[in-house]
């Protein structure tokens, strides 16, 4: 049986290596757009992208909000698109799309059958080149953040969770602020502060176009120089890196929140950037603590202790720093240090003794699955190819980041636990129900 299964192991992980390999072509225009194409056949659709090298970060910290803004007020319109019929445009010729922002960058795509291409294309330039930022639209979307902040943030059960983590492990660095930004600084910012913020980052030259999917290379290299070659280069983006000194003292706090009934106990740690091998470590170790109910955390704290209705962690990695997350919901008559008590003696283990090769292969068939996960539909191909250009800088790590995972050792886990996961170097959150007033 033993042998049985490590032949399966072995056939699956030449499998995933062979039948997920991504090919792409990529090229620059004249005004710095970088395009990647990737043609696939497989389904008549295409997506059409553009990720722009924005994100929270790059803010100033009195206008918190305007890269997260953004992703919302370039679906206003442009010089050719009227108020309002972004949206129906895309879903009149049987598409749909979306956007998102992080702290690092700000991601638009659409999905189209494979006969709209052109439209993409069209639509993705006249975001770039022809905007119409002006106060109507800048007064409407205003209200759209603001319910969506109350919706996803203040009145949700652990909505803060990040908002504190994020306000205690940063204190230079801008990842110290959450990308929804503070509603304040959107109030007081001046349509001509939107305008500047638009000037400046929204520029081929601070961007990625991305084409995958259903379509001919020519006929789309074709159309990409039509409808994005006149657009203007813009004048380069500096980003100032901003460095935090290491946290050598563990770090305590208090968060009361309204909406909750149960408290949280939340271990937090600061990390390296999402691009270097100990990133992958540490996504690794996640895995290990908490990736699941077999899980070293969950399998002790929650199934044999009884002392946590819930246990988990996991990994955000970032383009200058990452975060490392513990948390739990402890049981009733349960205190936080008891469960503190119970999580640092894993994390002991891990910085102590090699996990055992059973545990190893278990992780690397985790981290196979995954990659195939990550590039299952032409929409995850398409941002991951995106990502790994902007930031990252390395295209071919679509295909060659798991190779990084498969190198990794049983000696760089505790190695790495050792380095990044000290009782000095975290901060210990208890998120607890607010206090009710006295009558």
């Amino acid at each position: 049986m033993k042998k049985s299964l490590l032949v399966l192991g072995s056939l699956f992980f030449g499998v995933s290596a062979f039948a997920q390999k991504v090919e792409f072509d990529q090229y620059t225009l004249d005004n710095g757009l970088h395009v990647i194409l990737h043609q696939d056949k497989s389904a008549p659709v295409v997506v059409t992208s553009v990720m722009y090298h924005v994100g929270a970060k790059d803010e100033n910290p009195e206008r918190t909000g305007f890269a997260h803004f953004f992703e919302h007020l370039l679906f206003e319109g442009t010089k050719n698109i009227e108020r309002g019929e972004w949206f129906k445009i895309v879903t009149a010729n049987g598409g749909n799309n979306n956007a998102n922002t992080s702290d690092d960058r700000t991601y638009y795509y659409e999905v189209f059958p494979s006969n709209n291409l052109e439209l993409g294309l069209w639509m993705e330039s006249e975001r770039l080149m022809h905007p119409i930022i002006n106060q109507i639209g800048v007064t409407t979307q205003n209200e759209v953040v603001k319910e969506e902040k109350r919706l996803r943030m203040d009145n949700q059960p652990y909505g803060q969770v990040f908002t504190e983590v994020k306000k205690n492990l940063f204190t230079k660095h801008p990842y110290r602020w959450m990308p929804i930004g503070s509603m304040e600084h959107l109030d007081a910012a001046t349509l001509e502060e939107f305008l500047a913020f638009n000037k400046k980052f929204y520029i081929p030259n601070n961007a990625v176009l991305v084409v995958a999917g259903d379509f001919e290379k020519e006929q789309a290299k074709k159309w990409i120089k039509q409808y994005f070659g006149p657009i203007a280069k813009g004048t380069p983006v500096t980003k100032t890196k901003i460095e935090e000194a290491p946290i050598t003292k563990e770090i305590k706090g208090q968060y009361q929140d309204p909406n909750i009934q149960l408290p949280m106990l939340i271990e937090a740690y600061r990390t390296p950037s999402m691009k270097t091998r100990d990133a992958r470590v540490l996504d690794m170790i996640s895995s290990l603590l908490s990736g699941g109910k077999s899980s070293r955390l969950y399998k002790k704290i929650v199934d044999q202790k009884k002392m946590a209705l819930e246990m988990s962690s996991f990994s955000m990695s970032q383009e200058d720093y990452g975060v490392y997350i513990v948390y739990g919901i402890p049981m009733q008559g349960v205190t936080s240090d008891a469960l503190v008590k119970e999580i640092d003696e894993e994390i002991e283990k891990l910085q102590t003794e090699l996990i055992s090769e059973r545990d190893f292969q278990k992780l690397q068939n985790v981290f196979e699955k995954q990659y195939v996960d990550e590039n299952a539909t032409i929409e995850g191909v398409a941002e991951n190819l995106a990502s790994y250009y902007l930031l990252y800088g390395d295209v071919e790590l679509i295909n060659k980041n798991i190779e990084i995972y498969r190198s990794i050792t049983r000696e760089e886990i505790r190695d790495v636990a050792k380095k990044y996961l000290g009782k000095n170097q975290r901060l210990i959150l208890d998120y607890v129900p607010a206090k009710k007033a006295n009558n």
